[in-house]
């Protein structure tokens, strides 16, 4: 092979350094726009890459701002719905069409019969007795014309009643003479306290 002259081989390195500096900025120039490319496409993909992460990491991703406003305003209307609609109970007819029910008097279990026809709750002295209500004799100061004739009563105000969800507070009532009343009656100082008394196929809807 010929030897290079002098000049020859300052050329040939002269074109050397270029070509390396060259090559030198254009991997930097390169690596630029894959940091450039790579932002890019995490601003694009950021949800997306926030939510694979958090799976990775074995995070469940909580609501957004949007689903939990929505879920407020489902409840809020349900409960005003709700609200609109009133506490409902049903009660289905017993024994020759009567209407009985398990109520609650004072907090205290009594099992009553619903009667539109009895302007006010009438107790027996046995159901009185077990709502916390004690009566004298000296109490009965009122007369009321029975099925069996006239009956002494003892007028009192029952703190609450309750039928399944529906409660009426302070509910004027009378207590019978011992013996004198068979089954304590839920009468209209009760009913009319509510928004509606139904009967449909059988069954007596009240509602608050």
């Amino acid at each position: 092979m010929r030897a290079l002259g002098g000049r020859q081989r300052a050329s040939v390195l002269r074109v050397m350094a270029v070509s390396s500096g060259t090559r030198q900025a254009c991997a930097l120039a390169a690596g630029w726009v894959a940091a450039s490319a790579l932002g890019a496409l995490s601003l694009i993909y950021f949800a997306e890459i926030k939510t694979a992460t958090r799976g990775l990491l074995g995070l469940q991703a909580g609501p957004s701002v949007e689903t939990v406003s929505a879920e407020r305003r489902r409840r809020g209307d349900e409960q005003r719905r709700a609200s609109a609609r009133g506490r409902m109970v049903e009660i289905k007819a017993g024994a020759h069409g009567h209407y009985y029910a398990s109520a609650e008097i004072n907090g205290r279990p009594v099992d009553v019969l619903v009667d539109s026809g009895a302007s006010i709750v009438a107790l027996t002295y046995d159901d009185a007795y077990r709502a916390g209500v004690h009566i004298r004799d000296s109490d009965y100061t009122h007369r009321v014309n029975t099925a069996n004739g006239v009956a002494r009563v003892a007028p009192v105000t029952l703190d609450s009643i309750s039928i399944g969800d529906i409660t009426v507070r302070n509910v004027p009532a009378a207590v019978s003479e011992p013996g004198k009343l068979g089954t304590s009656l839920l009468g209209m100082s009760f009913l009319g306290r509510l928004q509606q008394i139904d009967i449909r196929s059988g069954v007596l809807v009240l509602r608050e």
